[in-house]
């Protein structure tokens, strides 16, 4: 691999994922593909290879690698310690065996991040603490635990789109997209003794979880929210 940049890995990496996973394959008498052989060495050696970025880069969902252990970032904060400078606190899980750790970083700290293979699912369901998903091309059926989705889950609904985000085969975290509607269920009632109305109120959502919204909206309206951070975006005019 001398030579070859690790961007230009990464390239190389997905477009073959992008043919294999549009059948495009050349058969051997293994009966495995050339490309599909060559997709796993690639991804292995991509994943193995890594990036060095700073600290304050990091975000859930990053896989990075130290001390010879691989982790999935939980939670990444940045704390400013008055003269003392700012860090960088992280959450960390290992990815093999499950064991959580907390680590504070400078800013500028180098980091070697892993790359992981970002694949797109539709949801079926969801039961229980189990989100069940299917891959749109190949069709390919998966379940994965909702809190690899965090505080997002929430939103999860049937045929959403979603993001996986997985290393070797194992799916670490995953996203919903930034905007969904939601529809609100009921509002928070006037309060009494008040001469003006207040701006926002709270509405409880159609999925249970309770955010701020203008007071001008009421009952059975749909909404677009922000599932970045809860937060009202504008009336879904559709």
């Amino acid at each position: 691999m001398r030579g070859i940049s690790s961007r230009s890995l990464y390239s190389l990496s997905r477009s073959l994922l992008s043919r294999v996973s549009h059948g495009i394959t050349v058969a051997t008498s293994g009966g495995c593909s050339r490309e599909t052989r060559a997709l796993g060495s690639l991804w292995s050696a991509l994943q193995s290879r890594g990036v060095k970025v700073n600290a304050i880069q990091l975000r859930p969902g990053n896989v990075i690698e130290r001390t010879g252990r691989t982790f999935r970032v939980v939670e990444s904060e940045h704390k400013q310690q008055g003269r003392g400078g700012a860090s960088i606190q992280v959450e960390l899980r290992d990815v093999d065996n499950g064991s959580k750790l907390n680590l504070r970083f400078g800013p500028e700290e180098s980091v070697e991040k892993v790359f992981v293979q970002e694949k797109s699912f539709t949801c079926l369901y969801t039961e229980g603490d189990t989100a069940f998903l299917i891959e749109p091309d190949t069709f390919e059926q998966v379940e994965v635990p909702l809190d690899i989705f965090g505080k997002a889950a929430v939103y999860l609904k049937e045929e959403m789109r979603v993001q996986l985000q997985l290393y070797d085969g194992r799916a670490l975290s995953a996203s919903v997209p930034k905007h969904v509607t939601c529809t609100i269920q009921e509002t928070q009632l006037p309060m009494k003794g008040l001469t003006s109305a207040p701006r926002y109120k709270r509405a409880l959502l159609d999925n249970g979880s309770t955010i701020q919204v203008p007071s001008y909206l009421e009952a059975g309206e749909k909404i677009v929210i922000n599932t970045e951070d809860d937060s009202f975006v504008k009336r879904d005019n559709k």
